[in-house]
């Protein structure tokens, strides 16, 4: 069971989508892409320092963009084609990309409300100082009653040990104080508490826009970060998509989910790495691979069609 992965905000890193614009045709849908989500997005994926690509709004379609860039290198025509996969996921922001490679989102529709997603988070960041700290380690359930404790919310549970707490600056440092038992704390460079209720005006603000949007089905397996549950309609994965942005990413869900359902492979778009780190851990003996450059679109076709005459194979009833 192949299953494609996109990352979310802060796997980005300067210069990364240069090598992505050398394929045909990129520099061409780049343009496109830009005049849609209203950014020069070939300038901050090339060109931009590491504090101009840190900026949420900034940062969110560039991530969808490079993730649609790579399934189209890798696929196709992702709006059409059949996707050879048998289950799609995305971790926060990367949602988004995972809805357009499932057919619930046109690419300009992904890349319209996640710029719109950006702004708007950018924007409710501005209003509060706030922050988010990666927790690694420690006892689950320690951990849990930490960031209660301090009145943070465990916005990121990405299972693997690895649990992302957030709230006010105030909080953060207080919990840095009186950390958990046997964990190690990790400040994150982003600029405030997502997937908090500090990002409810970012909620009202996507909403006018998903309101706008007509969805289609999934035409594949796609995974929800609220749950990690496999969303079957493509209405209720929409509206989902927007509540998510002030409700945790439940990503060890999701893992769970990955696993039960047999998952065998496992292809992450670029800027990948992160998410096929936490399948070492939480998906073991799935085979990995993190599609950071043009470069590894060889072995990822290797796995595409490896999958689809297995699949075949199992259709004929042959083992």
């Amino acid at each position: 069971m192949l299953v494609i992965v996109a990352p979310g905000q802060g796997a980005q890193v300067p210069g990364f989508l240069a090598p992505w614009l050398e394929l045909p045709g990129m520099t061409e849908r780049f343009e496109r892409w830009s005049q849609v989500a209203g950014l020069d997005l070939r300038h901050y994926g090339t060109d931009a320092d590491a504090d101009e690509i840190r900026d949420t709004a900034v940062a969110q379609p560039l991530l969808v963009s490079a993730g649609l860039a790579a399934a189209v290198a890798l696929f196709g025509d992702v709006e059409s084609a059949p996707e050879p996969m048998d289950a799609v996921a995305g971790h926060s922001v990367g949602e988004l990309t995972a809805a357009a490679l499932a057919g619930v989102l046109r690419p300009e529709d992904a890349l319209a409300l996640v710029a719109e997603r950006g702004r708007g988070m950018a924007e409710a960041a501005a209003q509060t100082a706030t922050g988010m700290t990666a927790v690694l380690g420690g006892d689950r359930d320690e951990v849990l009653a930490a960031l209660e404790s301090h009145g943070l919310t465990p916005a990121n549970d990405n299972g693997a040990g690895q649990i992302v707490a957030a709230g006010t600056t105030e909080q953060l440092e207080a919990f840095a104080a009186d950390p958990p038992a046997r964990a190690r704390l990790r400040s994150l460079s982003v600029a405030g508490a997502f997937h908090t209720r500090h990002m409810a005006p970012a909620v009202e603000r996507v909403a006018r826009l998903a309101e706008t949007i007509e969805p289609a089905d999934p035409r594949t397996r796609l995974l929800s970060n609220s749950d990690g549950a496999v969303v079957a309609d493509g209405g209720e994965y929409l509206q989902r998509l927007v509540q998510q942005i002030s409700t945790p990413v439940r990503w060890d869900s999701c893992t769970e989910t990955l696993a039960e359902l047999g998952a065998t492979a496992l292809i992450e778009l670029p800027p990948a790495g992160t998410l096929t780190g936490l399948a070492k851990r939480g998906l073991p003996g799935v085979e990995r691979l993190a599609v950071k450059t043009p470069d590894d679109l060889e072995r990822a076709r290797e796995l595409v069609r490896e999958h689809a005459e297995s699949t075949a194979l199992q259709q004929e009833g042959r083992p």
